[in-house]
């Protein structure tokens, strides 16, 4: 019974993900409209607020030390569903809270340059999924360590593998992030805002997760780290086989 309590959970938890992904593609497609009735300094605190919780949830919680101390509290095999579910809530929360900062930067108007500028959007997003998908989709959310714990097996982590765009840049699932959030043909101080600073917290999050992948893949990932680029392809690294 608490097996089956576990999937439950696990499956819940994934469908409250996929809700919370569809809620933040909507939201940064529409946020260069949206209106806000806040004055300027409290939408600015406000959204700030957002994205420091945002921040701190989503790379404390997936921090080595944390899991150690968590799973002391929470079954290791739901471990990862719960932070799927926390990062997942707070994703909701800075959304529905989110104010919009007014003023227009630029506007593109020429056709085929919007066109391929919300084409990029997609793409952003799209990549994002694939590389989910390359790297074990059902793992990283969740649904594999319930799963197995239902059918009464034992979990292994994932083994180290680099597929598709993980020969050329080390995050490409980053790397789509980013381009969902640049590619905009109307820009706001708003989108700027927040395009300023997930790159910043994209960035630093990196660092800290590059840290976790070399002390547990060791030599394999240090070696991938020297021989592939962070986020873009370039020519002085070489590609993985």
């Amino acid at each position: 019974m608490k097996r089956f309590a576990a999937l439950l959970y696990g499956i819940v938890c994934y469908v409250v993900f996929l809700g919370a992904f569809l809620y933040a593609i909507w939201f940064v497609w529409t946020m260069d409209v949206a209106q806000s009735n806040v004055s300027l300094t409290r939408a600015l605190a406000i959204d700030t607020l957002l994205l420091g919780l945002f921040a701190i949830q989503h790379s404390g919680m997936a921090r080595q030390g944390f899991k150690r101390a968590w799973t002391r509290i929470i079954p290791k095999p739901i471990e990862r569903s719960t932070y799927v579910l926390v990062a997942s809530l707070v994703l909701i929360a800075l959304v529905y809270f989110w104010q919009p900062l007014p003023g227009v930067l630029w506007e593109v108007r020429t056709s085929w340059l919007r066109l391929l500028l919300q084409g990029l959007f997609w793409v952003g997003w799209l990549q994002i999924l694939a590389s989910t998908v390359l790297i074990d989709h059902f793992e990283l959310f969740g649904i594999k360590q319930v799963w197995g714990h239902w059918r009464n097996k034992s979990y292994e982590p994932p083994a180290f593998k680099t597929p598709g765009p993980y020969k050329f840049v080390r995050h490409p699932l980053y790397l789509g992030f980013l381009i969902a959030f640049w590619s905009t043909p109307r820009m706001t101080f708003g989108h700027l805002y927040f395009s300023i600073m997930c790159t910043a917290y994209i960035l630093l999050a990196i660092q800290f997760e590059e840290r976790d992948l070399v002390g547990f893949y060791g030599e394999a990932y240090q070696v991938y780290r020297s021989g592939v680029s962070m986020l873009v392809p370039w020519p002085g690294k070489k590609k993985q086989s």
